[in-house]
């Protein structure tokens, strides 16, 4: 079906209420969007689907609900809100597009293999690579001496809490993050733990992929895990872990969020210990570019966090790329679509290093595991010569060692 064939006059016997009330609470509010074009246009995945965001609204409201059930459109939807945050009529796009998918499971559609698998694995090993679980500090090992914190889990009421999450600690390239991460509180001398093999997928990754009934089990096993810790702070490196825990994990804890503990994503714990002089750090003669990850950024509104811990380090010149902020671009390692669609990601990742290649910056910095690795891949695959760090890792380089 192309975008002219689509029809643009909509009356009352079009509309299917009973499938737009699933897929969209605020159904009413999908049909007073006015083709605009603005989710199309800032969508990272729109030019490799069958239909583009605005076709897909135009024929849910039109009733067309097996051609907008049998498309890939919100299967490459990688989650990012880019859409979301610009519509002019603040309909919840991304969420519409989650919702499709949960449509998909609970109807019984075709879903992509590596969904089933992705399930699969995480109800079964409680990780996304199906693995075994009690491997999950296998990062740690070539820390010589292994530091006090990671001589065994399970430290009660130890300052911080590392929740690691499924990429740093089952992705080889992702290691050194959670590896910086616990030196930096060695450092400063702080105590520690995790949860070891006890740490279980946080659930962000079902959640996505349109299987929310799935996450129960995982967040109560987690949430039970962390409170019988009782932590001063639970620290994510993983901005989907975060992203988890503030949001869909109180829920699960009887709608509440006072946990006892803070949460915070490892960018905002490090700023903190940066102000109050707890991490002193070295000059570096570095032009850097910042790419906020979306679950980090467009999800959770945390911008300057990273940017200020950056701006704090002697030397470093920072400097934007042409979508930063609330407008950054995608690196496509959202939504699940790297297990689905990895050509996707290829194409989006690449198209976000081009934008960081174009500040003259020598170094890349994010505040997510996932989308160190998704540029890292792109900039090995077009041989662009530019570092890719977290920014754990960019303080554990500066920092002042005693």
């Amino acid at each position: 079906m192309t975008e002219e064939k689509v029809p643009r006059v909509l009356t009352n016997e079009h509309l299917d209420r009973d499938f737009l009330r699933r897929v969209e609470p605020d159904w009413q509010k999908l049909l007073t969007c006015f083709q605009c074009g603005t989710c199309s246009a800032s969508c990272p995945a729109a030019e490799l689907m069958d239909y583009p965001p605005r076709q897909i609204w135009q024929m849910m409201r039109l009733g067309l609900r097996e051609q907008v059930m049998r498309s890939r459109t919100f299967w490459l939807c990688t989650q990012c809100y880019a859409c979301q945050v610009r519509c002019p009529r603040g309909i919840s796009i991304a969420e519409t597009m989650r919702r499709l998918r949960e449509w998909a499971v609970a109807q019984g559609y075709e879903i992509p293999p590596a969904i089933t698998n992705l399930r699969q694995a995480v109800n079964t090993t409680y990780n996304i690579l199906n693995e075994d679980n009690q491997t999950r500090t296998i990062w740690s090992q070539n820390l010589q001496p292994l530091p006090e914190g990671l001589q065994g889990s399970g430290r009660h009421r130890a300052e911080v809490l590392l929740f690691t999450g499924c990429v740093s600690s089952f992705f080889p390239m992702a290691y050194s993050i959670p590896q910086s991460f616990v030196q930096i509180l060695e450092q400063v001398g702080l105590s520690y733990t995790t949860l070891g093999g006890e740490e279980w997928c946080c659930g962000y990754p079902l959640f996505g992929a349109g299987m929310q009934d799935d996450v129960a089990e995982l967040a109560e096993h987690n949430i039970a895990r962390v409170r019988d810790l009782a932590p001063a702070h639970l620290v994510a490196t993983c901005a989907s872990c975060y992203h988890t825990w503030r949001h869909l994990y109180p829920e699960y804890a009887g709608g509440s969020d006072d946990w006892g503990f803070d949460i915070l994503h490892a960018s905002e714990f490090l700023e903190q210990m940066i102000q109050a002089g707890r991490i002193r750090m070295t000059g570096l003669d570095w032009v850097v570019t910042y790419h906020d990850p979306c679950d980090l950024g467009r999800k959770n509104g945390v911008y300057e966090a990273p940017r200020n811990i950056i701006r704090s380090i002697p030397g470093v010149e920072l400097r934007e790329m042409a979508n930063s902020h609330e407008d950054a671009m995608c690196c496509g390692g959202g939504g699940d679509v790297a297990m689905m669609e990895a050509d996707a990601v290829e194409h989006m990742a690449e198209a976000r290093l081009a934008q960081a290649v174009a500040t003259g910056a020598t170094a890349i910095v994010s505040s997510c595991q996932q989308c160190k690795r998704t540029l890292l891949q792109a900039a090995r695959k077009t041989r662009t010569r530019i570092r890719i760090l977290d920014v754990v890792e960019l303080v554990w380089q500066v920092m002042e060692k005693s």
